[in-house]
């Protein structure tokens, strides 16, 4: 249970119907529904009965509301001291997948600071908790990825959550590894090749909201040989160190690629699609910092990715 599900009932109590609720949600009924169902289930009890007169609180749905309306008056109050306390500081926020195309946006998206204070987040993590950071922590933006045969998967999870997406990027993995890796030499990389050199990956699993066992069937091929690293600076160390490795991901631009002896690579026999879609609330209105954060990041992925799908 959280903030978003007390205002979900508290909205049905309010007008009496689970319709009209959904209406002014921008909730689908049927998710509606399930969430208030799943609510009652774990509290163990029963919030409405429905009368001629529409949805009805009962006298333990009346206990619960008088206890959410002051959690729900309280958060109004907080959210109304903070926006009408005077103040120039800007906020960004935004849980990211590890791209180096997105923290090359987020870069040129630092230069375009005034002299205000600011106070940015910019954490790299997997789907799962770009979602969480957004429902749970108090981001604003999030990207998450996933390969697009997930697609139904990941926009019906959205839809439950009340988030909406929009495609970013759509791609496939390019091999990475440094210009004197005798990978580079070659005219055609086929997945056979890799099979005696080390590969760099990333420490959690490329579909981290679903079974890590189902997602490994169906992922890039395994090797034998394989180091697991959470923090993309330390991949591009070992990258750069050892010419026995390699990793996939998502086109790098090409400064970074120059700046640090890398070369990039497609394999033709790799023709799994990925999708990067950037996520927030329904009802959240895009800052002018987003906004700005956003043209960036269209840019760059431009410049990265549409050659090299």
């Amino acid at each position: 249970m959280n903030i978003l599900h007390l205002k979900y009932v508290a909205s049905i109590a309010e007008n009496g119907s689970i319709n009209k609720a959904a209406e002014e949600l921008h909730v689908a009924q049927p998710n509606l529904s399930r969430i208030v169902r799943e609510m009652e289930a774990d509290l163990g009890i029963q919030f409405f009965r429905r009368s001629s007169r529409g949805m009805m609180l009962t006298p333990d749905g009346e206990m619960f509301m008088r206890q959410a309306q002051k959690i729900l008056e309280q958060v109004d109050e907080i959210e109304r001291q903070y926006k009408e306390k005077k103040t120039a500081k800007q906020r960004f926020s935004i849980s990211v997948p590890r791209a180096s195309y997105i923290s090359d946006a987020f870069a040129a998206f630092s230069r375009t600071l005034g002299k205000d204070e600011a106070e940015f987040f910019y954490q790299e993590t997997n789907a799962l908790q770009a979602v969480k950071n957004i429902l749970e922590v108090g981001y604003n933006l999030g990207i998450i990825r996933y390969a697009a045969g997930y697609d139904r998967y990941f926009r019906q999870m959205l839809e439950d959550k009340g988030l909406a997406g929009e495609i970013v990027a759509e791609f496939k993995y390019v091999l990475v590894m440094r210009e004197d890796c005798p990978l580079a030499a070659l005219d055609a990389v086929h997945f056979s090749d890799l099979h005696d050199y080390i590969q760099i990956a990333h420490a959690d699993p490329y579909v981290p909201s679903l079974p890590l066992s189902a997602v490994k069937n169906e992922e890039l091929p395994q090797m034998p040989r394989r180091i697991f690293v959470f923090e993309r600076g330390s991949q591009f160390d070992l990258l750069t160190e050892n010419p026995e490795t390699f990793m996939w991901v998502s086109p790098l631009p090409e400064q970074l690629l120059r700046r640090m002896h890398l070369v990039q690579r497609q394999c033709e026999e790799n023709r799994r699609v990925y999708r990067d879609v950037l996520i927030r609330r329904r009802d959240y209105p895009l800052t002018e910092l987003d906004k700005r954060f956003i043209t960036e990041l269209t840019r760059s992925k431009r410049a990265c990715l549409t050659e090299k799908k």
